[in-house]
């Protein structure tokens, strides 16, 4: 693995855009974090980032960050549609890379990238971000602890009330990258896989549900395994949301809502790595009820903290100390061969079988 950096510098990084992606998920722990320096920004048309990150460079074009030698990481946060090209040329250039959700919009795409990052010895994350999310975090540690016993059953939920159709057009025109699937489908299969590995099936319905809507707003998606199922689920018309994460086992349920307050704190520019970041309310603690060592426990479990900032600890660590990356291209390429088979199941009306 390629690594230039002295280690007593920080690791100079560029973001390819400064819409919601690079302002509140990337910039924030890119400027704070002492082992990296925000050193460029591409903003085409306005002149915001120049405003919060007057030190930051700012950049007009992709080419000519790209061509900057300086550059070291690379963060591709651009429509999804553009992630493969993009991705490609920084890699090209010698770059690391962090790759926003979607990875790709194809598994053939996620596997170029994969192949081209390992040829070129260079780090390649996905940035699944929700795996450090408080709500989750907490349902991972159940799992893990095998406070239910072995899971026999679980359902994810990811479900927005939003009727109308957003201002962005790459989300919402027909293109190889919209769509809700490639917008929150990667979170809740990122999060399924992590927690129990790829399944061995797959089937899915999407759909299309609101108004004047030109790209899926709705799916549903089982997972299957040996004695497993998994639920995931997503909608842009829940009015009412069911819990995030529901969770049964031999032993037990946990019940968790989705509570995460990260996202909320960075619209409002809060600064991360404080001391009581990513720390959900009480009132948003997760219910348990299960047998322990022959008795009843029902109990409210409190949620651990949530921490963005623990993908870029992990991704310095993977390209100074050449420590596992947290989130690698495998990781990214797994997603997509599980959206590429949900969409065959749907056109199909079949379960469709994951090959190992």
């Amino acid at each position: 693995m390629k690594n230039n950096n002295n280690t007593n510098k920080p690791i100079k990084t560029a973001i390819l855009s400064f819409g919601m992606s690079g302002k509140v998920f990337h910039a924030p722990f890119i400027h704070h974090h002492e082992k990296f320096e925000l050193a460029g920004i591409v903003e085409r048309s306005k002149n915001e980032a120049t405003v919060i990150y007057p030190n930051t460079k700012i950049y007009k074009t992709i080419d000519s960050v790209l061509a900057d030698e300086s550059i070291e990481l690379i963060v591709v946060n651009t429509p999804t549609y553009t992630h493969f090209e993009f991705a490609k040329k920084a890699l090209e250039k010698g770059k690391h890379i962090v790759v926003e959700k979607a990875f790709t919009t194809t598994a053939e795409e996620a596997k170029i990238l994969t192949d081209l990052a390992i040829e070129k010895e260079l780090v390649l994350s996905v940035y699944q971000n929700r795996r450090w999310d408080s709500d989750f975090s907490t349902v991972k540690q159940i799992v893990d602890n095998q406070k239910v016993g072995t899971v026999i059953s679980a359902e994810f939920h990811f479900d927005r009330f939003k009727e109308a159709i957003s201002p962005k057009i790459h989300k919402e025109s027909p293109n190889a990258g919209a769509g809700l699937l490639l917008d929150l489908g990667p979170h809740l299969i990122d999060q399924a896989v992590y927690l129990f590995g790829m399944p061995q099936a797959v089937m899915a319905d999407i759909r299309t549900v609101r108004s004047n809507s030109l790209v899926d707003d709705e799916f549903t998606i089982i997972l299957y395994y040996t004695q497993l199922r998994v639920t995931l689920k997503s909608s842009l018309m829940v009015k009412e949301p069911l819990p995030a994460y529901i969770i049964h086992g031999k032993k037990g349920s946990f019940i968790k809502t989705r509570a995460d307050i990260q996202e909320a704190a960075l619209i409002h520019n809060a600064i991360p790595y404080t001391e009581n970041w990513g720390q959900e309310p009480t009132t948003a603690m997760g219910y348990l009820h299960t047998e322990i060592n022959g008795q009843t426990i029902k109990e409210y479990v409190p949620s651990l903290r949530g921490n963005y900032g623990a993908f870029y600890d992990g991704l310095y660590n993977t390209i100074i100390n050449k420590a596992p990356c947290l989130v690698g291209g495998q990781d990214g390429l797994n997603v997509m061969k599980l959206i590429e088979a949900a969409k065959e199941s749907h056109v199909t009306g079949k379960i469709i079988q994951i090959n190992p």
